[in-house]
Order: C-alpha cells, then structure tokens, then sequence
C-alpha cells in the first residue's frame, strides 16, 4: 500500500506524462492488463485513458487493476488512472 507522502510524489512525477494506454469500447481485456504490466515494467509510472466509449465505469477498471500483482492505482482522476 502506498502512503500519502508517496502517492503525492508519483503525482507530481505523473502530471507531465501522456496516457500510453487507451480503454475503449472492449473494457478491459486481458490482453490490454499483460501489456499494462509490461508497460509499468519499463516505465514504473504510467497513465491510462479512459475513452468515452467505454461500458466499464473507471473506479472498476482501476479496481481490476488494483488486484493485479505489481500493479498499484496512484490516482483516478477525469478519466485518467495513474498507475505504478
């Protein structure tokens, strides 16, 4: 679990990055979460949109990610997820 402290710094570092990731109409696949986790292995800190199109409601889709191992939801913001 990550504190406030470290949550707030991985913020800061992700409000300059682009979203690498975009959820559309499909949701969440297991395809798309074995590349998150192979994103997250060579970047550490990234942002995935959520497109309008999507039938998932965000707070799941970061919920779903939450549950993978190494994968910890920093921030749900708008329709962005920062992810560590």
């Amino acid at each position: 679990m990550l504190t406030g402290k470290q949550k707030r710094f991985l913020r800061s570092n992700a409000n300059h990055l682009q979203p690498l990731f975009q959820i559309g109409k499909n949701g969440l696949t297991e395809a798309v979460i074995h590349q998150i986790e192979e994103a997250l292995e060579a970047k550490e800190l990234i942002k995935v949109n959520i497109l309008q199109n999507c039938d998932e409601d965000k707070n799941e889709i970061a919920g779903k990610l939450a549950e993978q191992d190494g994968i910890k939801v920093v921030q749900v913001i708008g329709n962005i997820i920062v992810l560590y």
